[in-house]
């Protein structure tokens, strides 16, 4: 008797699948209600597991928001064991009728009723990313920071989803000038929105929701002026993606300020919108990796109540993979929505 087999892919275009099959359908975001499909699943997973959410079973979701396309198949049992190269290929993990889900070789990531995965069961992830971890793990070493190796790689380059050059344009444009009103609330020579407005009128149309409400604010609260001074390391991040600066330093420093300032005035708005370009995708993933890496370390040493090896500086790790998040299109979130976790 056939076996119905729900394959969850990241990769963006899996292969065609060659071994024996029936197919059913092939969904993914232009199928309408795929999006909360997959929204529903993960809460319905997160709440079988009741307050104590596993760190097999937190990946198990991540990789379930990650799915670019569902491909829904029968096989018969004979040729089960084909599955797992095309599942591999494909970065997919199985759901079966037992309602157990499965990695590519078939090892039981999750089951209904232990909830536990096998011992050797493991989430797929693509070279690439296993690669860009193995990187940025020894760069660490060399500076004698340590991660925990249970950290997966992020997004790979046959899974990500990059914002368009315009939109981020835009979005630089919007950080611009929050931060600078931010820089003139903290030295005590605040300038008029405004005049603000009058000198950029098109970062004004790019405002997510928090930074319209920031910027209509004639006394922002101290702790938003702060959070908003910040966006210029996000900015730089940006700056770094489109190929605006040169490189994205190590970092345990804040950024250049006039300088990143500087290189958002060398043109005008409309001239940095049509003349923007993303630096090499797989470039942009080496320094997300990277990053996602740095976040943990800083995170763990104030948690621990540590100083920060190597001299991190947290707020510029944590601006940069806000950014960085972002422009990926992680959780495919809006700018004020953004996760960070690490």
């Amino acid at each position: 008797m056939p076996v119905e087999i729900f394959a969850y892919c990241t990769h963006r275009q899996p292969p065609p699948i060659e071994f024996p099959h029936e197919p059913v359908f092939i969904r993914d975001d232009a199928t309408p209600g795929f999006s909360d499909h997959l929204i529903k699943l993960v809460t319905d997973l997160f709440e079988s597991a009741g307050e104590s959410i596993s760190p097999a079973l937190y990946a198990l979701c991540r990789h379930v928001q990650r799915t670019n396309v569902l491909v829904a198949f029968k096989v018969d049992g004979e040729h089960l064991e084909a599955i797992a190269p095309w599942a591999w290929d494909s970065n997919a993990i199985l759901f079966l009728p037992d309602r157990s889900i499965r990695d590519p070789n078939g090892a039981k990531l999750y089951d209904p009723d232990s909830q536990g995965p096998d011992p050797d069961a493991q989430i797929p992830f693509l070279p690439d990313a296993r690669q860009r971890k193995a990187q940025s793990e020894l760069q660490l070493r060399n500076r004698l920071i340590n991660t925990p190796e249970t950290l997966p790689p992020v997004v790979s380059e046959l899974e990500v989803t990059m914002r368009p050059p315009d939109e981020v344009a835009w979005r630089m444009l919007a950080l611009f000038i929050v931060a600078v009103r931010a820089e003139s609330l903290a030295s005590g020579k605040p300038i008029p929105t405004e005049a603000l407005r009058e000198k950029s009128p098109l970062a004004f149309q790019g405002l997510s929701p928090w930074e319209q409400q920031f910027l209509q604010s004639e006394s922002p609260d101290s702790q938003d002026v702060v959070a908003a001074g910040w966006r210029y390391e996000a900015l730089a991040a940006l700056q770094w993606a489109c190929q605006l600066q040169p490189t994205l330093p190590f970092p345990d420093a804040i950024c250049d300020v006039p300088e990143t300032a500087r290189r958002m005035i060398a043109q005008s708005e409309r001239e940095l919108i049509e003349s923007i370009q993303l630096r090499p995708t797989d470039q942009i993933l080496d320094g997300l990796d990277l990053n996602f890496r740095l976040l943990w370390a800083a995170r763990e040493a104030i948690q621990k109540q540590q100083t920060p090896p190597a001299g991190l500086e947290g707020g510029v790790i944590t601006e940069r993979q806000h950014a960085l998040n972002w422009l990926t299109c992680f959780e495919h979130a809006d700018w004020d929505d953004v996760d960070i976790p690490s």
